[in-house]
């Protein structure tokens, strides 16, 4: 459904891509996950058409590249930056919207209906959105991003900055559209979401894809050994290891033991482990 091969991308001395390379199925929630300047952003772009590569080629449903409008019509985005018309309702927004992709009245009427009952929007669609709290704007930029129906969803952090109710409404939403059929990118920083609703995730640094795959796969592969912990009235045993329960047996057989901790690798040590643990700011 989304293709991207080799791309590569800079402005000026700064190589924002370096040959990426990823792929979107039809009914595959993908997770972009990275620090701060790992190419995310420029992936998202030129993945949307807003960016062009240096080099490289990026295709939508086998048909040709987002920067065709034809192409694109089947792209559905939302923006980490909210792209609404505050001075509009949730409603209006939607109908304007759907008048750019010159949707049948009666077509526009029901989506629009139906997107407003999905995000919860519903009993505040006639009230101008500059009223509506972070959350609800976040659910309506997804409800935008939707109103053509189309086949790939591109979210760039759509749960940025929202409450713990639209944050799981969203991702609840997020796992339907794949379970609909629909391609999902979803680029994040939040490891829990990654972990809960993506299919694959790609871990992307330096512009290169440093990892892809299922989040158990990655966690086998990059996340590192089990960690168990013994306490006893000596003081806190220690060991790494990647088979866990010869360990643990036997910590369980020494006198005086206290407690036992196991700390398993997540996605976020394979995060770690690949990128490194340096503070990034830019």
């Amino acid at each position: 459904m989304l293709t991207i091969r080799d791309v590569h991308k800079s402005y000026g001395d700064v190589q924002a891509l370096r040959g990426v390379t990823l792929e979107c199925a039809r009914g595959e929630i993908l997770a972009l996950l990275g620090p701060n300047g790992a190419g995310k952003s420029t992936t998202v772009g030129v993945a949307t058409g807003l960016l062009a590569p240096d080099s490289g080629s990026v295709e939508l449903l086998g048909v040709g590249s987002p920067r065709l409008a034809r192409v694109r019509r089947h792209l559905g985005v939302a923006p980490q930056s909210i792209a609404v018309y505050e001075d509009l309702s949730a409603a209006e927004n939607l109908r304007f919207f759907g008048r750019m992709y010159r949707l049948p009245a009666s077509v526009l009427r029901d989506r629009e209906a139906m997107l407003l009952d999905r995000v919860g929007l519903t009993h505040r669609a006639g009230e101008p959105v500059q009223h509506y709290s972070g959350g609800m704007k976040r659910r309506l930029n997804l409800a935008i991003a939707l109103i053509h129906d189309p086949e790939v969803v591109l979210l760039d952090e759509p749960t940025a900055g929202v409450d713990p109710q639209s944050r799981n409404a969203i991702l609840e939403l997020v796992r339907e559209l794949g379970d609909e059929g629909k391609a999902v990118v979803y680029s994040t920083h939040y490891m829990e979401e990654a972990q809960r609703i993506s299919d694959r995730v790609a871990i992307l640094d330096h512009g290169r894809v440093m990892a892809t795959g299922a989040v158990d796969e990655l966690i086998s592969a990059h996340g590192g050994d089990t960690r168990v912990r013994r306490d006893s009235p000596a003081g806190t045993e220690t060991v790494q290891t990647k088979d866990p329960l010869p360990t643990l047996a036997g910590m369980l057989a020494e006198p005086e033991t206290l407690a036992i901790h196991v700390d398993r690798p997540d996605l976020e040590a394979v995060f770690l482990n690949l990128t490194g643990r340096s503070l990034r700011d830019t």
